[in-house]
């Protein structure tokens, strides 16, 4: 399959090789144009424009940072949508809004294209691993003639339906439950350092006794260890997400008075600074909150 990839990030980079791995023939493009040179030794041909990648592509595959990067590079000077072909998929993979997705698929359907919408859950190094769950929606013949290359990108494909929205809206809701399990985690991690129980017992006790969930293992661990930078996932891309869950839930008229407090929570960290370390770092801000002594340096 001819493929065209928009985005090479800390998700992008990892799952274009993967589709490359697969033997797809990919022409890919980011702003930065040295990030292709990590896809060797299977060095896909690099376009200087969205345009550019599009031109021959069956299907493009963007991945890209939010609403106003992606209507950058398909909408914008010498965007992808004007040169996609007539009958071509475009998958957008990034975390957006249902509003952009929704106005994208009549755009395409305008131009005689197809659109799906396929965001993903996990962190880079799922990504890495082969790892993530796909979220598609879209109409239906579409979504499967992509399923090559969805199954090459991770462990398993959920189909949401034919509005490409409802996927954006499932993956902005999974984030936002993210989001409290971390301010949650943070929270009680601080409590309990106050009273000198290190925050690492209090996780063994919790996720080994009362539950088991791989959010509070993974996320857990990374709180308990202050192990925020390299950043999987920046904080500001949380901040991010949660003001368009709350965006979303403006819409529809749905109260989300807990993710007001947590973005709130986010704002705080990108306003100390520390918007480029992990989102998991909403941690710190609980901990610096309590009084608590500041992080330890990285490295």
């Amino acid at each position: 399959m001819k493929v065209g990839f928009i985005g090479l990030g800390s998700m992008g980079l990892p799952i274009a090789r993967h589709v490359l791995q697969a033997g797809h023939t990919v022409v890919v493009y980011n702003r930065t144009r040295s990030r292709a040179d990590a896809l060797k030794p299977l060095p896909p041909a690099v376009a200087d424009s969205p345009a550019a990648a599009a031109r021959s592509a069956e299907v493009l595959v963007t991945m890209v940072a939010d609403d106003a990067a992606l209507e950058d590079v398909m909408l914008g000077a010498s965007g992808a949508l004007a040169a996609l072909a007539r009958g071509a998929i475009h998958v957008s993979m990034s975390t957006i809004s249902p509003k952009l997705s929704r106005a994208l698929a009549e755009r395409h359907r305008a131009a005689g294209q197809e659109y799906v919408a396929a965001p993903v859950f996990g962190r880079p190094e799922a990504a890495e691993a082969k790892k993530l769950w796909v979220v598609a929606a879209g109409p239906a013949p579409a979504i499967e003639r992509c399923r090559p290359l969805l199954d090459a990108m991770g462990q398993g494909v959920i189909v949401a339906g034919d509005d490409p929205g409802r996927a954006n809206v499932i993956k902005l809701a999974g984030n936002f439950l993210l989001a409290a399990a971390i301010e949650a985690m943070g929270e009680a991690f601080a409590l309990v350092r106050k009273y000198d129980v290190a925050p690492a017992d209090l996780l063994e006790i919790v996720n080994g006794r009362l539950f088991r969930s791989p959010i509070y293992e993974n996320y857990g661990k990374l709180i308990a260890e202050e192990r925020y930078e390299p950043a999987g996932f920046k904080l500001r891309y949380g901040l991010k997400d949660v003001r368009l869950a709350l965006g979303a839930a403006d819409d529809v008229a749905a109260p989300m008075p807990l993710a007001s407090l947590i973005r709130d929570r986010y704002l705080s960290g990108v306003a100390r600074g520390w918007g480029d370390i992990d989102w998991a770092g909403l941690a710190r801000v609980a901990a610096a909150d309590a009084g608590l002594s500041p992080p330890r340096s990285p490295g």
